[in-house]
């Protein structure tokens, strides 16, 4: 008997896999995953998620993101960390928005599998690999990029 059930499943597993609904909902999916995350990000710079210290809140305001952002940055004279803040900020939104709609899936993809990538060794270099690891900040860019190379080329889209 469970031979058979697993017979069936592989069968509508396999058939799921290869309908092109899936491959459609799945690239969807992972471009909405990707936008909340960095729109949730930067709410949370603007306390939104609620002020410092609340559970579940990672800065609560930007002064607490940018004294993180030097933590990651440490290499950078102190002047340049505000610019760097804005900088990141500005990009997670634009990239957040833009995948929201769809808007050029696969450079957008691209940019924030790069800008993922960039945040991981950040953290890394900042608080040790851990602390990319336990956040996802890694599978995050390679979902990013891997939606890159899934993605249409130009324009708005679905996936």
């Amino acid at each position: 008997m469970n031979a058979v059930l697993c017979r069936l499943l592989e069968v509508d597993l396999r058939r799921l896999v290869e309908d092109r609904r899936y491959e459609r909902l799945s690239t969807v999916y992972l471009r909405l995953a990707l936008a909340a995350s960095f729109l949730a990000a930067v709410t949370d710079r603007f306390g939104v998620w609620g002020p410092p210290g609340a559970p579940n809140v990672a800065w609560g305001d930007f002064d607490h993101f940018l004294a993180y952002t030097a933590k990651l940055n440490p290499e950078l004279p102190a002047a340049v960390i505000p610019a760097l803040g804005w900088f990141v900020t500005a990009a997670e939104v634009g990239l957040g928005a833009a995948l929201v709609v769809g808007f050029r899936t696969r450079e957008t993809s691209l940019l924030a599998g790069v800008l993922l990538l960039l945040f991981a060794l950040g953290m890394t270099v900042g608080t040790g690999v851990k602390s990319p690891l336990n956040a996802s900040v890694f599978s995050a860019s390679a979902g990013a990029f891997l939606l890159a190379s899934r993605a249409r080329a130009r324009g708005p889209s679905a996936d």
